[in-house]
């Protein structure tokens, strides 16, 4: 049929749409919890340049400070700044998939929140370095110079999972999706309550609060459809699933605790880089964790995900960086991952 065509004066009704497509609309519900964390999440909305930015003194940190720390939060917006995309592209498949209403509001709250957090590290780089982004600043130290190459490296690597990110999210079912984003809500919840706990700084600590309680209600959304979905799991999907814990946790661990040199490409350098700012940043009062913290909050989390996927006959992969046995995965490629944070 040419796109011309018409057909209404050919038939009663019309033919069934082809799918995928957003197309025919229907707002079913069926899961409580969903509409209880949607809820939730219109209760708990929150506006970045609402902080309490009038108590941040950025002259108080010399520049070095101040570069380290907007380093940081160039770190997390590898994840967190790509973060909105990533959600519309699943609250799309959402719609395409047609999924119930109360988990399309809530995919859609997911994305509204990744926006929050996005605007929190553009305006955290903002105010700290008087620039837009650590790419157009110009370094006031030798760090800063060390820090901002680090940064072009990091963007880098992230746009290489974008790539992938937009050919895997079509390819994957709704499960595997949702296997791949609790990894990094439980992952992510984890660091910002650390980080709420550690950081002196009180705007600071009031926007990882609040990214913390968002993050655990992503997990919420996640644990939720799981159960609803992996007692039904193929035995393929959840081969998939196995493959894909393992990429997650060398995709986050840019973020979360060292990135593995195997995995993303960066300089010989680039650790030792990181490891400085790190050091300058947890002296100022910016509640970086440990090299020991961050190895044991990433085994609790692997651990937390571990007991989620055991109840479902879902075999967990070896995570041996931080002690986790398992299947052994060697064929990781970043184009192939889709998790999230």
């Amino acid at each position: 049929m040419s796109p011309r065509e018409r057909i209404a004066d050919k038939m009663e009704f019309p033919p069934e749409t082809q799918q995928p497509n957003v197309y025919p609309l229907s707002w079913e519900s069926k899961t409580k919890k969903m509409e209880e964390i949607w809820e939730a999440a219109q209760r708990e909305n929150w506006d970045p340049t609402k902080l309490c930015w009038d108590t941040f003194d950025v002259e108080k940190y010399s520049w070095e400070e101040r570069e380290a720390i907007a380093y940081w939060w160039s770190i997390l917006s590898v994840f967190d700044a790509s973060a909105p995309p990533v959600f519309a592209a699943a609250l799309i498949k959402t719609y395409e998939a047609h999924e119930e209403d109360p988990v399309r509001r809530c995919f859609f709250s997911v994305t509204r929140d990744e926006q929050n957090h996005e605007q929190m590290c553009g305006l955290a780089i903002t105010k700290l370095l008087g620039s837009t982004s650590y790419l157009t600043h110009e370094p006031k130290s030798e760090l800063g110079l060390k820090a901002q190459k680090n940064v072009k490296w990091l963007y880098y690597n992230g746009a290489r999972y974008w790539e992938g990110y937009k050919k895997a999210v079509p390819k994957y079912s709704l499960a595997v999706l949702f296997s791949s984003f609790l990894m990094g809500e439980i992952a992510a919840a984890t660091i910002f309550h650390q980080m709420a706990a550690g950081c002196k700084e009180p705007v600071f600590q009031e926007a990882f609060r609040n990214i913390g309680r968002d993050e655990g209600r992503h997990m919420a959304i996640c644990m939720s459809l799981m159960e609803r979905d992996y007692p039904h799991l193929k035995d393929e999907d959840k081969a998939t699933i196995t493959k894909q814990i393992r990429a997650g946790y060398l995709f986050l661990s840019g973020v979360l605790f060292e990135p593995p040199e195997e995995f993303w490409d960066i300089p010989k350098d680039f650790i030792t880089n990181q490891r400085a700012c790190d050091e300058v940043a947890r002296k100022a009062g910016f509640g970086i964790p440990t090299y020991d913290q961050k190895k044991e909050n990433w085994r609790g989390a692997m651990l937390n995900l571990k007991g989620v996927l055991d109840k479902y006959g879902t075999e967990f992969p070896a995570i041996p960086e931080v002690g986790i046995t398992g299947r052994e995965i060697s064929d990781v490629e970043m184009e192939d991952i889709i998790p999230v944070f």
